[in-house]
């Protein structure tokens, strides 16, 4: 099966869907992109299309419901946590603007506050 993204608005992802392999293999045998965005956009009236792969092979990861389709970088991201991470362009992953404190501790992202908060610390106390 090949899966496909519906995107819309902003290059949100609006859902994804399997279509046969034999609908994107042409008659030389090779699997096309635009074979299966055409055929999406003549079933369902939807213009816009991008092919995601299951083992994330391309495209950086499988798309979902939510995401977002970069078209600078061809990739597909994952919801941004919070407005002030940022985006690694090596791995393609949200990250917090300070790093994860590393002495064993649990913590929370304060976004408002731009720190990470003890999770034992209880939440009428976040600075």
């Amino acid at each position: 099966m090949a899966h496909f993204a519906q995107i819309g608005l902003n290059n949100k992802v609006i859902s994804v869907t399997s279509i046969n392999n034999n609908v994107i293999t042409d008659t030389a045998g090779i699997e096309r992109e635009d074979l299966g965005t055409d055929y999406l956009a003549n079933l369902t009236g939807w213009a816009v299309w991008k092919r995601t792969w299951k083992d994330g092979s391309q495209r950086k990861r499988f798309a979902g419901k939510g995401y977002t389709y970069d078209e600078d970088n061809d990739a597909f991201l994952l919801p941004k946590p919070f407005p002030s991470w940022i985006l690694n362009t090596e791995t393609f992953i949200w990250e917090a603007p300070i790093d994860y404190p590393t002495d064993g501790e649990y913590y929370v992202w304060n976004d408002a506050g731009g720190n990470w908060i003890n999770a034992e610390k209880p939440l009428n106390n976040w600075e």
